[in-house]
């Protein structure tokens, strides 16, 4: 192969080919461009006495994905998704900031002492779930549920009578 050009217009087919072999579904650029980063890596190692191109090539973009499917995954793994728009406002918050609003702090008054341990813990220290589980020695599917109902509490608590909206802040 002479050039990427020439390589990426006989090659591409193995990219996609490997895409779903390893059944990625979602940010299927991101992948395809990683795919093309693996055969430009592979035109870049290849020594001609050691073998066939082809077999090379697909190793390299098969790698290449899969490297940035792991990146991808570790990534999800760090994210954590936000309940609600409402807790979505407390996060980042000191505690003089949530006992300013009045709607908030009424109804994180109707919280046993428990509940409101957990609200703490998670959304204004930002503990994980994990950490939060061994706090409260319970285990995580526990807090989890423990976590939902306690979200629905709040969120009962936040709503205008005689409408299904939240109060706007």
């Amino acid at each position: 192969m002479e050039n990427f050009e020439e390589a990426l217009e006989q090659y591409e087919p193995m990219i996609y080919a490997c895409i779903r072999k390893l059944r990625i579904y979602k940010n299927h650029s991101e992948f395809v461009q990683a795919g093309r980063v693996g055969l430009w890596k592979a035109l870049q190692r290849y020594e001609k006495d050691r073998g066939d191109f082809a077999p090379f090539a697909y190793r390299s973009i098969y790698g290449s994905i899969l490297d940035e499917l792991k990146k991808s995954y570790a990534n999800e793994q760090q994210a954590v998704p936000i309940e609600s728009d409402v807790l979505e406002r407390i996060i980042g918050f000191n505690e003089e900031v949530v006992e300013q609003d009045k709607s908030i702090s009424e109804a994180l008054s109707h919280l046993n002492p428990t509940e409101q341990q957990l609200i703490q813990l998670i959304f204004i220290e930002g503990y994980s779930l994990d950490e939060v589980a061994s706090i409260l020695e319970m285990s995580k599917e526990s807090l989890k549920k423990k976590r939902q109902r306690t979200l629905k509490k709040v969120r009962n608590h936040l709503m205008v009578p005689g409408t299904e909206t939240f109060m706007k802040f």
